[in-house]
């Protein structure tokens, strides 16, 4: 059921309506979270029975290894407790070592069940491919067999939301959850499912569980952000993929500016397809009172690639950060690596480059959290190798500044540093939409070959899927885009602001948004199917 789909909005509607209707009686008002539990798993079952085991699976064994960690966590209390005058401080030493390889053996487990799982399912094609290709070089004969398996809807994000709490619970940050359903329900609440955010047990599970009112103010709100985020996919994003699709999918008939355009409209396809996408589920969410975190922030405001994924995606950023980012960098190992390095090096190189290591690693983990291919890891890679290269050379740089009198904290230099980030971002598209990784090499350089400025006004461009209208909508769209985006960079709400307005004005915005969504969003849609249809 998708979110640009009419049964997804009927299905909101009535999900809406019995939910706020339980509230109004007494007795069962306290039972709103049962019927969101049923109201996400009837909507993560309208993609397909089959899948359910997957999102059972990872719900009970989380739940179960939860448990368990929490029953060696509360008998170890009491145990103290009760012993606490006739023990030694050794005995006590002891019990707490015991009880952390307890939990260490549980968490583990419970890792290797759940990630195990997500390899098989999403990457066990590829490993077998790649196998298959190392056993063909080597003249080997034998070739191992390609199953498929129907890739579950959602599992990357249930996995890894499911897997944060596990490993709270396992450093104790708070108690697992006693009840099987409550914890199904923050595995499963069906706004996020598809697209994340990634959200934290702490944060979620007070709203998910609690009584919710009827809140009018809330549901305007809600429904300003979901027909923004409607505009932006069905307008921006489904019109763009138009050019996008055409060239990326024929790459080696394209050159010089035409391949420009397509990157560049594949920027705009990606972040109006995503953020709009999550602009609906925390709009949807809200809708019910819960309230999500947020996952995009302006990314194309960053002055660096570092800066860009702080601002992109958050929610897998943090939980990397968290739960990759600083066990990594904060391990003995590396703190015995950074001690050689201060001393055989320097300090700056002793204390830096264990944190670009991790930040190679974490990298490495986003590529391979994007696809099973071998251009996501490489994007991955890019990605990480800019970071770990600008913070060792970050004190040549500030040389560098010194030396040519520039002020780093000028409007001017923070333009170009912008206009930077936006060109080493939009690099790291080839990878990410080529069809393979050969594909976004060949791409790049036929970038530069045969490039000519007469590729922009000899109609060439608009053999591709779109007219002149549709280039025209875009960089509208773009522009009003923008504006919201600096207005929210300057820390206005645009949300309240449009509330504020008078009655008149607020709605002929609302009016405004509705018809160009529905109507311009169809010449969209029509180009598209025609596109579809030609080929």
């Amino acid at each position: 059921m998708s979110f640009v789909n009419t049964e997804f909005f009927v299905f909101i509607v009535l999900a809406l309506l019995c939910y706020y209707a339980m509230n109004l009686i007494r007795p069962i008002k306290k039972y709103q979270w049962i019927w969101l539990l049923i109201v996400s798993y009837a909507y993560y079952l309208s993609f397909g029975v089959k899948t359910a085991f997957f999102i059972l699976y990872t719900t009970c064994t989380t739940y179960i290894g939860a448990r368990i960690i929490g029953f060696f966590i509360s008998d170890n209390k009491k145990k103290s407790i009760e012993l606490n005058a006739s023990i030694s401080q050794y005995d006590k030493k002891e019990s707490r070592k015991q009880l952390k390889i307890k939990k260490r053996i549980v968490v583990i487990a419970v890792l290797i069940l759940n990630f195990g799982m997500l390899a098989i399912v999403k990457y066990g094609t590829f490993f077998i491919e790649n196998i298959n290709s190392l056993l063909r070089v080597t003249g080997n004969t034998n070739q191992i067999n390609v199953w498929t398996i129907l890739l579950p809807v959602g599992i990357s994000f249930y996995t890894f939301q499911s897997m944060g709490y596990m490993i709270d619970v396992y450093q104790e940050k708070y108690e697992p959850e006693k009840n099987l359903f409550k914890f199904a329900l923050f595995v499963s609440f069906f706004p996020q499912i598809m697209q994340g955010p990634i959200g934290r047990f702490n944060k979620l599970a007070t709203q998910l569980f609690d009584n919710h009112k009827f809140d009018l103010t809330r549901l305007e709100y809600a429904l300003q952000l979901v027909g923004w985020g409607l505009f932006k996919k069905i307008v921006l994003a489904d019109r763009a993929a138009v050019f996008v699709n055409q060239v990326f999918d024929n790459y080696i008939d394209y050159y010089g500016f035409s391949v420009i355009f397509a990157v560049l409209l594949y920027c705009i396809q990606l972040y109006a397809d995503f953020s709009g996408g999550m602009d609906i589920v925390i709009g949807t969410a809200s809708m019910f009172g819960i309230e999500l975190d947020e996952n995009f922030r302006q990314p194309f405001f960053s002055k660096s690639i570092s800066e860009f994924w702080r601002r992109w995606h958050i929610t897998l950023g943090t939980w990397m950060k968290d739960y990759v980012f600083y066990p990594f960098s904060l391990s003995k190992a590396m703190s015995k690596f950074s001690k050689f390095l201060k001393k055989h090096c320097n300090q700056y190189i002793g204390k830096t480059l264990p944190i670009c290591l991790a930040n190679l690693l974490i990298f490495f983990l986003v590529g391979v959290w994007h696809g099973a291919a071998w251009k996501f890891i490489v994007y991955g890679m890019y990605n990480g190798v800019i970071i770990a290269f600008s913070n060792l050379v970050e004190p040549l740089y500030k040389k560098c500044l010194t030396i040519c009198h520039i002020n780093s904290k000028s409007k001017g230099w923070g333009i170009i540093q912008i206009l930077r980030t936006f060109i080493l971002v939009n690099i790291g598209w080839y990878f990410d939409r080529a069809v393979s990784l050969s594909a976004a090499f060949i791409m790049m350089k036929n970038t530069f070959f045969n490039i000519s400025l007469s590729q922009i006004f000899d109609g060439s461009l608009y053999q591709m899927g779109l007219e002149q209208l549709d280039f025209v909508i875009i960089l509208l769209g773009c522009l009003v885009w923008f504006i919201i985006s600096l207005l929210k960079e300057k820390g206005i709400k645009v949300r309240k602001a449009i509330s504020d307005m008078p009655l008149v004005l607020r709605w002929a915005i609302y009016m405004l948004l509705i018809f160009s969504t529905g109507i311009v969003g169809y010449i969209g849609s029509r180009n598209a199917t025609e596109v579809l249809i030609e080929g």
